[in-house]
């Protein structure tokens, strides 16, 4: 476009420093694009470099008839805020201060009923079991600790499956402890976690749930593990939980299996799902916490420490989340409120059981059959 000769304002003449005529400056004004957005531009004033030197004022009275000021036309200009906003000081000492773990509920104020022919129920789902294996009895999170031989290492390999186990199977995660333990040098320890980079601890679990954030948590774990309780797993339920990844279920389980302290029950999805099938909770419970609190009130302390394992493996093989197999349960003569009548499955393999004692290096061997796409009819 072809320079236009136009009339420069007297203010921008004075911040310049110009003398010369108002016809000897020059604008060029480049064509503005014409779309929605326009982008913003300021306004660019071209100077000679040399014009800086010396403290000289840039385009002096002798020099401003031989310099060409260019202006690019200012299409738009946004504004943003850019004073920041200060805290108060209330927040800021709450920011700076480390938030405290809030205590892990204990029992209950006032103890849950103690549901009725709980025994009978409890008793039938044991016999269940004994002539049933499932997955939790050679893969458990329990099974990591006979692989270590120091105490130690024997209660970190317990707390590192438990932590890979959330939202993942059994069988997946035996397979990444096995394999974490081989990447890390043949012995699952806090110093040879801290010793491992990130990329061998995910490319060794990385078949279970989020391992993405296990590998962090892990790693974090670890290193508080070493720096506040010297290198070892803790002994309480509070001091389990405030380690990264770690819930109350993993923690009573850690304490049951490592140190051998039953002071609560683990519940997962299993304990959860089956107790609320059986009608334990008056009224059902929604979060597995609630679950925690109501059969500690009334079930046993004995049984705390076995009843994790029954129910997980009930849930596996009988009692599964979707189309439980009713007609292979003893509780489906009226024990269990929640059982379906007349249901026909189709594309289901049996059940096998077993009573091999056979045993390899990782266990008993068992058979374990995998059910096929589950059809279920119900007659009102």
């Amino acid at each position: 476009m072809s320079a236009l000769k136009r009339s420069a304002s007297p203010a921008l003449e004075s911040h310049l420093g110009l003398n010369a005529s108002r016809s000897e400056v020059q604008y060029t004004h480049p064509a503005v694009r014409r779309s929605k957005r326009l982008k913003a531009t300021t306004v660019a004033i071209k100077t000679k470099e040399e014009d800086y030197d010396e403290g000289l004022s840039p385009l002096t009275t002798s020099e401003s008839t031989d310099e060409e000021v260019v202006v690019k036309k200012k299409t738009t200009v946004s504004r943003t805020r850019t004073t920041r906003q200060t805290a108060s000081p209330a927040k800021q000492r709450r920011e700076s201060s480390p938030r405290k773990a809030k205590p892990i509920q204990q029992a209950l104020d006032v103890p849950h009923p103690t549901p009725a022919n709980w025994r009978e129920v409890y008793d039938k789902i044991k016999d269940m079991r004994s002539r049933i294996a499932a997955p939790v009895d050679t893969m458990g999170c329990h099974r990591a600790q006979l692989e270590e031989t120091t105490p130690e290492n024997q209660r970190f390999s317990t707390l590192v499956s438990l932590m890979l186990s959330s939202q993942t199977k059994d069988e997946t995660t035996f397979t990444a402890v096995t394999k974490l333990r081989e990447a890390v040098g043949g012995s699952l320890s806090v110093d040879a976690i801290l010793a491992a980079d990130e990329s061998a601890i995910g490319n060794a679990i990385c078949k279970v749930g989020f391992w993405r954030r296990k590998t962090q948590y892990i790693k974090q774990a670890a290193q508080i593990l070493r720096d506040k309780f010297n290198s070892d797993v803790p002994k309480t339920v509070d001091e389990l939980c405030s380690l990264p990844g770690v819930g109350p279920k993993m923690a009573f389980l850690a304490l049951q299996d490592g140190w051998k302290l039953n002071v609560g029950i683990g519940v997962d999805v299993h304990v959860h799902r089956i107790t609320n099938r059986l009608g334990w909770h008056k009224p059902a419970t929604a979060k597995p916490e609630e679950t925690r609190l109501n059969l500690q009130s009334w079930l046993p302390i004995e049984l705390h420490p076995e009843i994790n394992a029954l129910l997980v493996g009930f849930g596996q093989t009988i009692c599964t989340p979707v189309g439980p197999r009713c007609s292979d349960c003893e509780l489906s003569n009226g024990l269990c409120p929640s059982a379906r009548r007349n249901v026909k499955t189709k594309g289901r393999k049996a059940l096998i059981a077993t009573t091999s004692t056979a045993t390899t290096a990782s266990g008993p061997k068992i058979e374990i059959a995998v059910e096929a796409e589950v059809k279920v009819e119900e007659n009102s």
